[in-house]
């Protein structure tokens, strides 16, 4: 084979070098979160309207197979069944978030690994070591990608799960170094996804995490059959860095995939809301005004620049969200349901009339763009002004932000919601939701 890119290389042989022994009990332990976390999900979004949809479809098309959808247990092929199950964990801003890479790698590996260990009836052992190599391939790629990419307008997920799945392939199939690098380049031929469904809106969103999955297998299987790609899939002029993401990612960059680093599985963070985790801080500091909600004149929030195109001043609907997708990336509706108890009373959302893309504030910040800029922190930084002319700051504490997305939905602040709330305010959000409260 010819000479091959630094990074494009560490990255497959990331692949074809880890085992099952070196595993760390921290990497072990996030896995087994991770699963426990999507499992639940997939079944408790499969009876949404959507995933009732993606499941027909898949019902309609499918290649015969031995792997299982969620709930209903369709038999169907590991890439297929992978597209249902991805499309359910995915399927209400519930899934895991890896805040490093902006992603959420749970959706699309967990279902990858899952159907192909089903279908070729391999060890739970095989089907955590195929799982770890998908998650690390697509965290690590991730975190050099982001915040540019989401800036860019594009899904970070729906792109990034192509990667991760065609490594999970690759490891459970015994891909050679070869065969890995095409099964990824191909990979890269799949990835696409964008974030206009968080402004106009569209269920499609929903299904992102299972397109790119099935993609990235298919990927795979491409690969095993002889096809090709290119070698500087990532690092070309070409390539993923600079067409995704607008900069050239260096050589040295290629020690960041060695197996001597930590495992990025050992640290996944759930969200505690069913929506984007940008709104999660600003929902908490908004409680702390609930007893004057009647008082409030204006709030103005500032929220890190990478999260402007997806509720800020680039959501064409953040102030007019009519559909289920829109609320759930619509900053100042979340605020405003916070500060209303949790969607019972909407009577001024109006007053939520401004806030500004900018950078966070503090002695350790940086702005985003800077290296380490979105480490997994999206603090509320704002002012709330009172009639009486007094302005109050809605901050919440990072170390507490921090302890609540490790806990997910067991941690502070969260209580069950009637859904029927949301579904009378929003158009679209029928068919019943899952139980982790509706912000």
């Amino acid at each position: 084979m010819e000479k091959l890119p630094p990074v494009e290389e560490a990255v497959a042989r990331l692949v074809v070098d880890l085992t099952y022994d070196v595993l760390s009990p921290e990497a072990l332990e996030g896995a087994r979160r991770l699963l426990q976390d999507q499992l639940g999900l997939q079944v408790g979004s499969s009876t949404l309207p959507w995933s009732r949809a993606v499941l027909e479809v898949a019902r309609n098309r499918h290649v015969p197979g031995s792997s299982r959808t969620a709930l209903t247990g369709d038999r169907m092929d590991a890439a297929d069944a992978a597209f249902v199950n991805g499309a359910y964990g995915h399927g209400f801003e519930y899934d895991d978030a890896h805040a490093p890479s902006l992603s959420h790698p749970g959706s699309c590996v967990i279902p990858a690994a899952l159907a192909l260990g089903e279908e070729l009836d391999a060890d739970m052992s095989q089907v955590l070591e195929d799982m770890v190599a998908g998650y690390e391939v697509y965290t690590r790629i991730g975190t050099l990608a982001a915040p540019d990419i989401l800036s860019r307008g594009f899904h970070p997920h729906a792109i990034l799960s192509n990667f991760g799945a065609a490594a999970v392939v690759a490891k459970m199939r015994g891909f050679d170094l070869e065969t890995t690098i095409h099964a990824l380049a191909i990979a890269y031929s799949h990835a696409s996804g964008a974030t206009e469904c968080t402004s106009s809106g569209g269920s499609i969103k929903r299904v992102h995490a299972g397109i790119g999955t099935r993609n990235g297998m298919l990927a795979a299987g491409m690969a095993a059959g002889g096809l090709t790609g290119p070698t500087a899939f990532l690092t070309g002029g070409k390539g993923f860095f600079l067409t995704y993401v607008g900069r050239e990612v260096p050589d040295a960059e290629a020690a960041r995939f060695s197996l001597d680093k930590p495992f990025e599985i050992a640290n996944p963070l759930f969200k505690p809301y069913c929506c984007c985790a940008y709104n999660h801080a600003f929902i908490d500091g908004a409680r702390g005004f609930a007893d004057r909600a009647e008082q409030i004149e204006r709030v103005d929030l500032r929220i890190q620049p990478s999260g402007d195109v997806v509720i800020g001043n680039r959501n064409a609907n953040a102030y007019n969200p009519t559909r289920i997708e829109q609320l759930q990336y619509s900053l100042p509706f979340q605020f405003a349901l916070s500060v209303l108890g949790r969607g019972e009373r909407i009577r001024h959302p109006q007053r939520v009339h401004e806030w500004r893309a900018g950078p966070r504030r503090g002695r350790r910040d940086r702005r985003d763009g800077e290296p380490g800029a979105h480490r997994g922190r999206s603090p509320a930084h704002g002012a709330v002004s009172h009639q009486d002319g007094r302005r109050h700051h809605p901050d919440v504490p990072r170390r507490q932000l921090r302890a609540c997305v490790r806990r997910g939905f067991r941690g502070f602040g969260t209580q069950s919601h009637d859904p029927g709330v949301l579904r009378r305010q929003v158009p679209g959000a029928h068919g019943g939701l899952p139980g982790r409260g509706a912000q």
